[in-house]
């Protein structure tokens, strides 16, 4: 008798609008996991009185920047849903979920146990492991574990940062851009950025993002004073993963840098993060400060490649008789 497969791809999540009532709901909803911030009685009170006050409608305009019909997450993530179902046809059953906000993780796992699939692949769609990311669909996987009796097999991916797949599809895409729109000066690999003091307590994101744009640069045969690693999106005042982003970017400009193409290979689609905060707040610091070019390399998104990537990713975790 066959087993019933299910794979779910994972996620940060989005608002359900560009709304600032929407968007105070999903970030009270991201802000209060604690593997994002370690809740404590003064970070509740700084989210509730100041960053759910304050933020939400100026976030809410970045949305609306970006939105057409629905946010670009969940729309690339249908895609992404859609032909990895058409990639493995009726061996497994595809579900997209989001750790914050719809479609929810938690709704996914109780549906498919309910439907009655017995054998459930979770991919969260971060190349590289993060307690900040992966981890908190590992704790939703695990709150699911505890409150069900009859549980099927689940199996967790962790990351794929030195998967060969996916480093020839970011590769393949720069080169594919180049081959169409020559060359920059300068190739820029900007990451989502952690709080430092993460990774000195034992988060290995730093080192598989480094481990990633080696492979990367490697399969591009470039030198190193082609491109350069930096983090984005820091949030608080605390230290996060240096260099950043935009500091590099203006310093580029002032330095006489004329162009800049900037990858994100983090990002398995594009979101607030790389269509509003990468392609054009960042353009405009390098541009402001001296800057001739520069250019936005898409996510991988629904490219056949990425798609490819993931089917491979899950058969070996697919079961086929019982």
């Amino acid at each position: 008798m066959s087993v019933k497969n299910a794979v779910i791809l994972v996620n940060l999540g989005t608002p359900d609008a560009p709304t600032p009532k929407a968007v105070r709901r999903y970030l009270k909803e991201f802000l209060w996991d604690d593997r994002v911030i370690k809740r404590n009685p003064i970070w509740w009170m700084v989210l509730n009185g100041i960053v759910l006050t304050l933020r939400p409608k100026r976030v809410a305009k970045l949305y609306a920047s970006i939105w057409k019909n629905d946010s670009p997450i969940r729309t690339i993530g249908f895609e992404q849903q859609e032909k990895l179902q058409a990639l493995l046809k009726n061996h497994a059953h595809v579900e997209l979920a989001m750790t914050y906000g719809q479609p929810a993780l938690k709704q996914s796992l109780a549906k498919l146990n309910a439907q009655g699939f017995e054998n459930i692949i979770v991919l969260p769609l971060y190349p590289q492991y993060s307690a900040t990311t992966t981890a908190a669909v590992f704790d939703q996987v695990a709150d699911f574990i505890k409150q069900n009796r009859n549980i099927p097999n689940i199996h967790l991916i962790k990351d794929y940062h030195q998967n060969h797949d996916y480093i020839d599809a970011v590769a393949e895409k720069i080169q594919k851009f180049w081959q169409e729109n020559g060359r920059s000066e300068k190739l820029l690999f900007s990451f989502h950025g952690i709080p430092k003091i993460y990774v000195e307590k034992g988060d290995p994101y730093q080192q598989q993002v480094e481990q990633s744009v080696k492979l990367m640069v490697e399969k591009l045969g470039l030198e190193s004073n082609d491109y350069q690693l930096c983090f984005q999106s820091r949030f608080g005042p605390t230290e996060w993963l240096q260099p950043y982003t935009d500091k590099t970017l203006e310093a580029w400009g002032k330095d006489g840098i004329n162009s800049v193409d900037v990858v994100c290979p983090a990002f398995s689609a594009d979101c607030l993060e790389t269509l509003e905060e990468i392609a054009e707040e960042n353009k405009e610091i390098f541009l402001e400060n001296g800057g001739k070019q520069y250019r936005y390399i898409a996510a991988l998104n629904s490219d056949d490649s990425h798609i490819e990537m993931m089917a491979n990713l899950v058969k070996p975790f697919l079961q086929n008789e019982k």
